[in-house]
């Protein structure tokens, strides 16, 4: 079955970095878009990073271009969002996103709190 699991999120200060992991299993990695969401309380889901099947391509939303980096390692399974420069707006739950040809997945996230 399709997993996916988030980790690496926690308390950092304003301008600090973290860098957020997504492990997947449970169907073919590299054939399939990997996307990062994050979602802060009383706010709708906001999409964050996109990155292509090959890592070629990538998106990011205008709140975060310039300091957020996606990436992905096909032969672990893992996708990256490494986050620098970042501010207290930044606090929010980050999930990560497949939509395979059968259906979309969800991890269950990890939290990020961006507080002094």
């Amino acid at each position: 079955q399709v997993q996916l699991v988030e980790s690496g999120g926690g308390l950092v200060q304003p301008g600090g970095s973290l860098t957020l992991s997504c492990a997947a299993s449970g169907f073919r990695f590299d054939a399939y878009a990997m996307i990062w969401y994050r979602q802060a309380p009383g706010n709708e889901r906001e999409l964050v990073a996109s990155i292509s099947n090959t890592g070629d391509t990538t998106n990011y939303a205008d709140s975060v271009r310039g300091r957020f980096a996606v990436s992905r390692d096909n032969a672990k399974n893992i996708v990256y969002l490494q986050m620098t420069e970042l501010k207290p707006e930044d606090t929010g739950v980050y999930l990560c996103r497949v939509a395979t040809t059968r259906a979309e997945y969800w991890g269950q996230g990890t939290q990020v709190t961006v507080s002094s």
